[in-house]
C-alpha cells in the first residue's frame, strides 16, 4: 500500500505501437512498451512485448511484461487506456492481482463505452466478455474537468492522482506514458507520432 507518495516513486508506463487497418484484418503484431521511471525525472529501463492487434493476449503480456522484468522496485502500473491493439481489452483486475501492484489508467477523453460496446458487438464473436471487461474496469475519475481521466485500482483516487502529478513533468500526461508512446510509435514506424 502506498501511503505518502514520493518524488522518485518507481512506475512502469506502458502504450502500444501504432498499426494499420490490414494489420487488424490480418491479426498482426504490435509492439507493446513499458518505459520504467523513477518520478518525472529519471529513465531506469524499458520493458516490450508483441500483442496481436484486435486479440486477447494484452492482459498476460503486460502481467510477463512487469513480472519478469529485473525491476523489483515498481509501486505502480499506469496504463494510458484499457484497449491495445486496437480492441484488445485489457482485464485490469487480473493485471492488479498477478503482479500485485496497483493500476493506474490514464485517458485525455472519456470513452464512449456505448460506442464502443456496438464496435465489439459488430466484429467480434467474443464481444461480451471483452464487454464485460470494459464495465468491471475501476469508475472513470474526472481529474482535471473535461482534460484528464483516471481509473484506479489497488490504491484510493487521492493517491492515484497524486501518482499522476508527481509523474508529469509537461502536459497533461505522465512521463512514463508519455515517453512509452514516443517509443512504441517510434519502433512500429520508424519515426514517433504525435500523441
Amino acid at each position: 500500500m502506498i501511503r505518502k507518495v514520493k518524488p522518485e516513486i518507481r512506475v512502469v508506463g506502458f502504450d502500444d505501437g501504432t498499426f494499420s487497418f490490414s494489420s487488424k484484418l490480418e491479426r498482426r503484431k504490435t509492439v507493446l512498451f513499458g518505459v520504467v521511471m523513477k518520478g518525472s525525472k529519471e529513465v531506469v529501463g524499458a520493458v516490450s512485448r508483441w500483442i496481436t492487434v484486435d486479440g486477447t493476449d494484452a492482459t498476460e503480456k503486460l502481467i510477463d511484461a512487469v513480472n519478469r522484468s529485473r525491476f523489483r522496485d515498481l509501486r505502480v502500473v499506469m496504463l494510458k487506456g484499457i484497449t491495445y491493439g486496437g480492441f484488445n481489452v485489457v482485464d485490469i483486475e487480473r493485471l492488479h492481482h498477478k503482479t500485485g501492484l496497483p493500476v493506474i489508467v490514464v485517458v485525455r477523453k472519456r470513452p464512449d463505452l456505448n460506442a464502443m460496446e456496438l464496435a465489439l458487438k459488430k466484429h467480434f464473436p467474443d464481444w461480451r466478455e471483452r464487454v464485460e471487461l470494459l464495465r468491471r474496469a475501476p469508475p472513470l475519475l474526472e481529474m482535471i474537468p473535461g482534460k484528464l481521466y483516471v481509473q484506479a485500482l489497488g490504491i484510493s483516487p487521492e493517491v492515484a492522482f497524486e501518482v499522476v502529478r508527481v509523474t508529469t513533468k509537461t502536459g497533461l500526461i505522465p512521463e512514463p506514458l508519455r515517453l512509452a508512446h514516443i517509443m512504441a510509435s517510434a519502433f512500429m514506424t520508424g519515426e514517433s507520432t504525435k500523441e
